[in-house]
């Protein structure tokens, strides 16, 4: 995975509520557990009409917000089924940041595990940061380690997040890697194991 640190990129002002994951990736694309060629599906019936033309009047069909690395949404941002596709699709399209009043649960766990950083913020704060993405500059600037958003007009906003996920971002940690960090351990009770019951192996 990824290691994270800091992120400096345009980001796109996303202000509805309760954006599901269906919205983000519909279910009828769940065909494929391939990570690539996903970002074609972001948004799909927000982004294209039927006939499959791009919807001029949707934020990521905009420039500069073509190549947003950030979005600032707003509350309960990708409530609903558990599909890691959403974050997939996400990440496929460049966006490395989320940053929202709130998320759910599912898809806050599942974004961590790839490596997308999710940041939640109060009402006030995020309509700020709404702001300075629709403004002429929408570029922030995010440090990890520090804990801050720095907007291109100079303000800084501090986030909380859990020790624990820190790490894991910052240094690019999977569950398959935290797992062989316990290598030794692992094979010293399959060792073990296989000495006391190796009608198991057998």
């Amino acid at each position: 995975m990824e290691k994270f640190t800091t992120l400096k990129g345009i980001s796109a002002p996303f202000p509805d509520t309760d954006i599901n994951t269906d919205i983000i990736y519909p279910a009828r694309f769940l065909k494929t557990i391939q990570r690539s060629g996903l970002e074609k599906y972001l948004f799909n019936s927000l982004r294209y009409d039927l006939a499959g033309r791009e919807n001029p009047g949707f934020i990521l069909n905009k420039e500069p917000y073509r190549q947003a690395k950030i979005i600032i949404a707003g509350k309960n941002f990708a409530g609903g089924s558990s599909r890691e596709h959403a974050v997939w699709s996400l990440m496929d399209f460049g966006i490395r940041c989320v940053i929202a009043e709130s998320f759910g649960d599912i898809f806050y766990n599942n974004s961590y595990k790839n490596g997308l950083l999710l940041i939640k913020l109060d009402h006030s704060l995020i309509q700020r940061l709404l702001e300075c993405a629709s403004s002429k500059d929408p570029a922030l600037a995010i440090h990890l380690p520090d804990q801050v958003v720095r907007t291109a007009q100079g303000e800084n906003v501090s986030f909380d997040i859990d020790p624990f996920i820190k790490a894991r971002l910052i240094n690019g940690a999977d569950d398959i890697s935290i797992t062989l960090q316990n290598e030794e351990k692992i094979a010293a009770f399959e060792s073990r194991q296989k000495e006391n019951q190796p009608w198991l192996y057998s």
